[in-house]
């Protein structure tokens, strides 16, 4: 058992006290953990991942047209994979599509 040491407080520094522990404990029941970047997902995590459904993921693996992987029938991917194929088919925006179109012109 440890020993307690009692100190008298005024009713603001208990106050204070009180109130920042339990921000402390609120801020941390708030903060989800960070996903593990290299993970590998099952499907229904990468539905959730890309926000679309099951029946659409399995879609896109038949057409081969999202990276995956599989292993005694079941898919599996990869979170960065996943993340790299969203970003992939980004488009530009039209100010971006404007300064290339003038450096390709400057080039020639």
């Amino acid at each position: 058992m440890t020993n307690v040491i009692l100190h008298p407080l005024q009713l603001n520094e208990l106050e204070a006290l009180i109130y920042n522990q339990c921000k402390k404990a609120f801020a941390e029941m708030k903060a989800p953990p960070a996903p593990n970047k290299d993970e590998i997902v099952t499907i229904e995590d990468a539905a959730k991942i890309l926000h679309l459904t099951t029946p659409t993921i399995y879609g896109l693996v038949h057409k081969k047209l999202i990276p995956s992987m599989k292993r005694r029938g079941r898919l599996y991917f990869n979170r960065i994979e996943l993340e790299n194929w969203i970003t992939s088919s980004r488009r530009m925006t039209s100010d971006e599509l404007r300064q290339s179109t003038i450096a390709s012109l400057n080039r020639a």
